[in-house]
């Protein structure tokens, strides 16, 4: 579905209506689900960690949205940060 088949489908009254739900019950689609992820990522993580060790949150392990992606490198970087972040080593 493209933004044109959405803006002729729906109509600015139940737009309103979506966009207050969503306020409500949190994100909808794609980045529920990676909110979810980053969840469960952030609670193992945080059960693995040594003490006094970084305690994890969900937004430790959430890519950022909006930005420009050129490609799989962005994302294989993006992971390496995070992996970094947690102490961890690369063995290519």
């Amino acid at each position: 579905m493209t933004v044109a088949d959405l803006d002729s489908r729906l109509g600015s009254a139940e737009l309103t209506e979506w966009m207050a739900f969503e306020k409500i019950t949190g994100p909808l689609g794609r980045r529920r689900n990676d909110i979810q992820a980053a969840t469960i990522a952030a609670t193992i993580a945080n059960s693995s960690r040594g003490k006094g060790g970084k305690r994890f949150t969900p937004q430790d392990f959430l890519l950022p949205y909006g930005t420009e992606r050129k490609g799989p490198q962005d994302l294989l970087a993006a992971i390496r940060g995070i992996n970094r972040s947690m102490g961890g080593d690369e063995h290519v």
